[in-house]
């Protein structure tokens, strides 16, 4: 259901795009840092990936007027830098302070959070950083996890900078590409979102898809 709906204005990117135009690219940076991070899921990282893409190819955001194509690099770029970074700090976090943060048990950073993450970190070992960037709330803890259980610092840097390559580039991509082939897409955001929830399962539909044929093989 759209934040729209909920009441929720502040959650849609239109909702940025009309309040602070092309502005909205330096506030989703800081929105992406908190997400990857900061232990508050509930942003929306995803949407904002697909539609800056998306109002880039409109041309309603724009950081050298006229240059689509050097506004996407530049974007990306930008994106990939801060989707590290929040995983960055919720790794040292993690490894800082993470195991008073899971006996706190809160009500926005939830023990069960935790323990989601910590079984789809155990599934997926280091992988789990590359695929939780697609999932919606194992993107902001999968860092802690990784933290807590002091995972090497040079592996996790190497897999988490991978997983914000290909978490930027391919959400980003789609909404910029479908904004170029379907220009009337921007008016139609909540269409646009069930289009990013259908690839965000794609990674985890495949590891369910070869985890089934792995133990049928064992079978």
């Amino acid at each position: 259901m759209s934040p729209l709906l909920l009441g929720m204005d502040w959650m849609e990117p239109q909702w940025w795009l009309d309040h602070f135009g092309t502005e909205m690219v330096w506030l989703s940076l800081i929105i992406l840092v908190i997400e990857c991070g900061l232990f508050f899921p509930f942003l929306p990282g995803d949407t904002l990936l697909f539609a800056i893409g998306l109002f880039i190819a409109g041309d309603q955001v724009s950081i050298v007027p006229g240059h689509h194509s050097i506004d996407l690099v530049v974007v990306m770029a930008l994106f990939v830098g801060a989707a590290f970074l929040g995983n960055v700090v919720g790794y040292e976090i993690g490894r800082a302070v993470g195991p008073p943060l899971y006996e706190r048990d809160g009500r926005i950073l939830k023990r069960k959070y935790f323990d989601q993450t910590h079984a789809f970190f155990e599934k997926h070992g280091t992988k789990a950083l590359v695929i939780g960037r697609f999932v919606p709330v194992v993107r902001t803890f999968v860092t802690v996890v990784a933290g807590v259980t002091r995972m090497d610092r040079r592996v996790f840097l190497t897999w988490s900078f991978i997983g914000a390559v290909l978490w930027v580039l391919s959400i980003t991509l789609l909404g910029y590409f479908l904004g170029q082939a379907f220009p009337s897409l921007g008016e139609n955001l909540d269409k646009a979102i069930i289009v990013i929830v259908a690839v965000s399962l794609i990674p985890v539909a495949y590891e369910w898809w070869a985890h089934k044929r792995k133990s049928a093989a064992h079978s």
